[in-house]
C-alpha cells in the first residue's frame, strides 16, 4: 500500500474471543498502530476505532483517510442491516 511517505505493509492483529482487531502499518521508517475493539451490544455490537495522526501526514491527508474509513464502515453497516 501507499503512504504519503512511501509504500507500507499492512498487518492485522486479531483475537476474536476478545474483540481485538488492531491494524498495524508498517514502513521502513516507523510503525503505526490502529487500535479497533467490537464490543458486545445486546443483540448486536458496536465496533470502535482509534485514528492517531501520524508525522508527516497532512491534516488534509488525514481527514481524507478518516472520511474514507467513515464511508467503508458506513457501506457495511448497510449490508449487515440487510440481512437482518
Amino acid at each position: 500500500m501507499s503512504t504519503p511517505v512511501g509504500p507500507a505493509r499492512l498487518r492485522l492483529r486479531a483475537d476474536a474471543e476478545f474483540g481485538i482487531l488492531d491494524h498495524d502499518f508498517l514502513d521502513d521508517t516507523a510503525s503505526r498502530r490502529v487500535p479497533a475493539r467490537v464490543v458486545p451490544n445486546g443483540d448486536g455490537a458496536e465496533f470502535m476505532i482509534t485514528f492517531y495522526q501520524p508525522p508527516g501526514f497532512s491534516d488534509q491527508f488525514f481527514d481524507e483517510q478518516i472520511a474514507l474509513v467513515d464511508t467503508e464502515l458506513s457501506t457495511l453497516k448497510s449490508l449487515l442491516e440487510l440481512q437482518e
